[in-house]
């Protein structure tokens, strides 16, 4: 089973200027490539027996052709990886079910992340040697020192990326996965805004100590904002702007880390004791309706639950069953299977019509009482076979 390795990166001042010419490379060699791959398109389009539709390999040597003189001493490697990545994403594009779907965009100077892939990189004495570029001598070219043990002896592809000002690099690697014990039991999970449902109870996906630091966020981004209202573009070089601005990312991270932490920890225990796990097949694009709806329900991180038990069911021979987008698991009634129409729905503010919370079901029918979240977990189970 191939599993990947996330490790940080101990980086030298000479290694992090190098490390950022080459993501600055990367993120040159996608945008040159999309743009040489739409102008092949349109040309193709307007003329298609003179001119033949864009792929890799077309794409690829006319990048080539042009190279610039600047470009000869960086990594051949990077733009080879990223103009088979940006075919990837091509493909992609024609596969609606992939789970972000949509057309390769140009990607930004001032993104997040930025990162670029070689597949020349080795693993000397615990440490990762990237491929030199020919104009630099090896007194300047230093291995990479990690805070953890490396869980490999060789590597293929290696995916290093910024986030936070901080190097961390993506390690793949193969590794023998025993199938978990069967337990003959089924669960299903509601997705909400928060929080997770499931027959074992109720987990928690923004706690209190997550709300304390969204506040916290919430400060720092005033702050950065108002002195980029009084100084203009001088503010970023400030010393207190540059400080803050780290204490706002180091909060971004920690955020990042809790969440990962409580789906791991969530979805480890689901293939520890379930065999068949049914989740809703969800849109979230299509649902966040208001800022205040989609700041919720990315903070929920929906879409990361799912690839996580996705991958974790495959390592331990689970099974994952997807309900209908359509399916009414919210408006359904778990005891006699009536779905509630028109004025009778649940919706955010519950059932006016009735004076119903949003957190209550009440079915019209049989007289069933039951919080909507279960009653949502009911009906998502009795798909299951």
């Amino acid at each position: 089973m191939l599993k990947t390795q996330v490790i940080k990166l101990k980086v030298n001042q000479t290694m992090q200027t190098h490390l950022d010419e080459l993501c600055d490379y990367r993120r040159y060699c996608w945008n040159k490539g999309l743009e040489t791959w739409q102008a092949m398109y349109e040309a193709h389009t307007l003329n298609s027996e003179d001119n033949p539709s864009p792929n890799e390999r077309r794409v690829r040597n006319e990048l080539v052709a042009n190279k610039e003189d600047w470009q000869y001493g960086l990594s051949a490697r990077c733009l080879q990886l990223a103009v088979k990545d940006l075919a990837q994403a091509w493909k992609n594009f024609f596969d609606q079910a992939q789970p972000d779907w949509g057309m390769p965009q140009f990607k930004p100077k001032k993104a997040p992340r930025q990162g670029f892939k070689t597949d020349r990189a080795k693993i000397v004495n615990g440490k990762l040697r990237i491929d030199k570029p020919r104009n630099i001598t090896k007194d300047a070219w230093f291995d990479l020192g990690s805070y953890e043990t490396l869980k490999m002896a060789e590597v293929k592809v290696v995916s290093i990326f910024k986030e936070n000002d901080t190097y961390y690099a993506a390690l793949p690697y193969e590794e023998k996965i025993e199938a978990k014990t069967k337990t003959q039991r089924k669960t299903a999970v509601d997705v909400n805004v928060g929080h997770f449902n499931y027959l074992g109870g109720q987990i928690n996906i923004l706690p209190a100590r997550l709300q304390k630091l969204y506040q916290r966020i919430k400060h720092y981004q005033r702050v950065l904002a108002h002195k980029q209202v009084v100084n203009g573009k001088q503010a970023a070089q400030g010393n207190n702007y540059i400080k803050t601005r780290a204490k706002l990312q180091r909060d971004y991270r920690k955020i990042a880390n809790v969440q990962n932490d409580l789906l791991q920890k969530f979805t480890t225990k689901l293939v520890d004791n379930y065999d068949q796990i049914i989740i809703e097949d969800l849109a979230v694009k299509e649902m966040m309706m208001s800022h205040v709806a989609s700041k919720g329900m990315q903070r929920s991180l929906f879409s990361k639950f799912r690839q996580i038990l996705t991958y974790k069911c495959e390592w331990y021979d689970k099974r994952l069953l997807l309900a209908p987008k359509i399916y009414p698991s919210t408006q359904r009634c778990a005891q006699c299977g009536s779905v509630k129409q028109g004025e009778e729905k649940i919706n955010l503010q519950g059932n006016q019509k009735h004076g119903t919370k949003h957190n209550e079901y009440v079915c019209y029918e049989c007289g069933y009482v039951n919080d909507r979240d279960e009653n949502a977990v009911l009906n998502l189970l009795a798909l299951v076979k």
